[in-house]
């Protein structure tokens, strides 16, 4: 369940968001989600930074650019998301590197809040007719984490039906309601409400609902040690 979704965006087009089948999702839309996610890098506020240091107007930072000041007071003040090509010239210009608009947060220690509203609904495979599992991050908004960290939905599958997987790391299942079949090392183990695994993810494992309704766990994984 080692996941990364990466997202390009430009500043006027989201349609690929729009037309994405949201059907299964809660009530925030994709751009709503983007933009809250990259909001806090404070971009803006880091680009109006390096340009009253230089103590360069935005008249002037739109020739040395080719962006209009109109553009670049958007971006400042978080109203208009910008793209890669967009802050690259803008690093340029300030000879930073991009990772200066999305490296540390203000020195902030980490504390990122995902309400349930704003999650968003994964198949296990994008491409598959009856997926094994469905998941939501937990931790989507928060930055160099130590764990990941979903909760997952089991339909009721038979045991062909499910496929196995592995990664790097451990894995620890805690059975929030329903009933839980997690096959490992060529045996499957039954899980019921309250239950929990931990085990080495390396391995290839599975799961499968095993009552008629979705059972529900939290599923959180970590990297290897060193």
């Amino acid at each position: 369940m080692n996941y990364k979704y990466d997202f390009i965006l430009t500043e006027i087009d989201y349609n690929v968001f729009s037309n994405t089948d949201m059907t299964s999702l809660n009530t925030e839309s994709g751009p709503e989600t983007i933009n809250r996610v990259l909001s806090a890098y404070d971009i803006g506020r880091k680009l109006r930074q390096l340009r009253m240091r230089k103590k360069i107007a935005l008249v002037d930072l739109g020739k040395h650019t080719g962006l209009s000041a109109s553009m670049l007071s958007q971006l400042e003040n978080g109203k208009l998301v910008p793209t890669l090509a967009t802050l690259a010239r803008i690093s340029m210009v300030f000879d930073v590197g991009l990772e200066h608009f999305f490296g540390n947060r203000r020195g902030q220690k980490t504390f990122a809040v995902v309400r349930a509203g704003e999650r968003l609904r994964f198949p296990d495979r994008a491409d598959a007719p009856t997926p094994s599992y469905f998941f939501e991050c937990l931790a989507f908004a928060a930055q160099d984490k130590g764990l990941q960290a979903y909760v997952a939905e089991f339909p009721p599958r038979k045991e062909g039906e499910v496929h196995e997987h592995f990664h790097d790391g451990a894995e620890l299942v805690f059975v929030l309601e329903g009933s839980v079949g997690i096959r490992f090392e060529g045996e499957e183990h039954v899980l019921e409400q309250g239950d929990s695994v931990y085990f080495d993810s390396s391995e290839p494992h599975a799961y499968r609902g095993l009552v008629p309704d979705l059972s529900r766990a939290v599923v959180v994984t970590t990297p290897p040690r060193l």
